[in-house]
């Protein structure tokens, strides 16, 4: 199965570099809808998620979920043929200055998303300015697929390291003054915790808040949205830093809850651009986890 998602891969993205994004992007739509019906696990794992943020079934929101992974699929599959003046024209964005304060501090940034949107556009934005950007990738099977999204993704700059990797290559970025970019609401390794999360416990990587302790890098958490013209929305939240009397857990765990706040105000704003196709709370199949851009 894997090496046939590969090669459908391939040709989509020879297709996507080829055709006019009017086609591609109606054909993208076109394709979320056809997986809305076709797909039983992933779209169980969605309704799942959803669920537990608005407390209802919405196969409406679903069905625009799936819409949007799709849509994601085609702009990174032409991520490679990309120029910075286009990609300035469809990202609009709000509190940049946030970013550069934080940047300008020398300690490194750690920049915080969740799979909303399309986060990718935010890091390739960003190696377009010139800022180096690292990101820890989930591993696909197999490697050819794994290594084909890998040559997409940081195809104008970004730095990705595999997710499951030393943590040293995240510290020795951030002591270089560079930027790393960490998707918070998936916990890829397995080493996150249980907090309550819309009220509910799931499990959340806290690697963002232990990285901020440890260096004094400053987060600053930022959220992307897509517009009905495919363009963005990009909203850079103010930093913060993981300091503070106590001891190490404690502060640690008041990050998280700031954390997990946001991350919560933003997925209540925008369920249907919410693209995370693992299941996050206890229940769903892990087995579709790689969907998910």
């Amino acid at each position: 199965m894997g090496y046939l998602i590969y090669f459908l891969f391939r040709l989509a993205a020879w297709l996507c570099t080829r055709l006019p994004s009017k086609i591609t992007y109606g054909a993208a739509i076109f394709i979320g809808d056809v997986l809305f019906l076709l797909s039983r696990k992933v779209r169980s794992n969605l309704m799942h998620n959803i669920s537990n943020v608005t407390g209802r079934r919405d196969e409406r929101i679903v069905r625009k979920i799936f819409r949007h992974l799709a849509l994601n699929h085609v702009d990174l599959f032409t991520t490679p043929k990309l120029s910075r003046e286009s990609l300035e024209k469809r990202l609009e964005i709000e509190g940049f200055e946030h970013f550069l304060e934080a940047y300008g501090k020398g300690k490194g940034v750690i920049l915080a998303s969740i799979h909303m949107g399309c986060p990718d556009f935010v890091g390739q934005w960003l190696a377009f300015q010139g800022f180096p950007v690292t990101i820890p990738a989930e591993v696909l099977e197999p490697q050819a697929l794994f290594r084909f999204m890998t040559k997409l993704r940081s195809a104008h700059g970004i730095r990705l390291i595999p997710v499951n990797g030393p943590l040293m290559e995240l510290v020795r970025a951030l002591h270089r003054g560079e930027a790393i970019a960490l998707a918070l609401d998936r916990d890829a390794t397995g080493s996150g915790v249980e907090v309550k999360f819309f009220g509910k416990l799931a499990r959340l990587p806290d690697g963002a808040a232990r990285l901020a302790y440890r260096t004094g890098a400053p987060i600053v958490m930022a959220f992307c949205i897509r517009k009905p013209d495919n363009s963005f929305k990009v909203w850079v939240e103010p930093p913060f830093h993981v300091a503070g009397e106590g001891p190490k857990e404690e502060v640690i765990a008041r990050a998280q809850e700031k954390i997990i706040a946001t991350m919560e105000k933003y997925i209540k704003a925008y369920p249907e651009q919410w693209v995370l196709s693992a299941p996050l709370w206890r229940e769903g199949d892990e087995d579709s986890a790689g969907l998910t851009l």
